[in-house]
């Protein structure tokens, strides 16, 4: 594994990445069971959180794992830790504010930022501001989750260098059909479940806090 020089923490730059890899690979090993069909699959959200738990620590450690800190594969590691802690609704919203910040002071990527900004907003029931976040409909089309303008948000795309959301879609359901993934059978009850854990973890709270 090859880090990017002068970090200043070469060695939790290289837990992250060995914990990003992990996530990764278990990802795949489902996709291949075609597991991830079904929910959020027990063994997966287990290692969201131990991996969230684990970069809690290094945040108390050392703040933020910044470019600066971490290099660039470091910090990326850490957002996808970040962005797969569903479970841990506190804990995004935390890391959304350190991250705002790093962003300010040009020491993290802004598409990290408006990627965690839009899945803190759906998760919380919000329209999204950059159509990053994606769920199958009730037609069993997979689609962007509700947002406010087309314009204003192909706008803030295009402004992150990002494509078309029109352009996004047809990428989206092009790598859907590459990994087999479906549909749920019952919408409904896909969403009634959806909603029962959000509130079970926090995440219909959250929007007051």
């Amino acid at each position: 594994m090859s880090l990017d020089q002068g970090i200043t923490y070469p060695e939790i730059a290289a837990t992250l990445i060995r914990m990003q890899n992990n996530d990764l690979a278990m990802r795949e090993q489902l996709i291949a069971k075609k597991a991830l069909n079904t929910g959020y699959h027990s063994d997966m959200e287990a290692l969201h959180i131990k991996h969230a738990n684990a970069l809690s620590l290094i945040i108390e450690q050392i703040g933020y794992p910044s470019i600066s800190l971490v290099g660039t594969q470091g910090a990326n590691a850490a957002w996808i830790i970040i962005q797969h802690a569903i479970s841990l609704p506190q804990f995004m919203k935390d890391c959304f504010t350190l991250l705002k910040l790093a962003v300010s002071k040009k020491d993290a990527n802004p598409l990290h930022l408006a990627y965690l900004e839009d899945r803190i907003a759906t998760f919380e029931g919000r329209p999204q501001s950059y159509g990053t976040a994606f769920d199958w409909d009730e037609e069993g089309i997979l689609s962007p989750l509700p947002y406010d303008s087309i314009d204003k948000l192909n706008e803030r795309r295009k402004a992150l260098g990002l494509n078309s959301l029109q352009e996004q879609t047809q990428i989206m359901r092009e790598q859907a059909k590459l990994e087999q993934a479906s549909p749920p059978e019952n919408y409904k009850q896909n969403r009634s479940d959806f909603d029962q854990w959000r509130e079970k973890v926090g995440w219909l709270n959250a929007v007051n806090n």
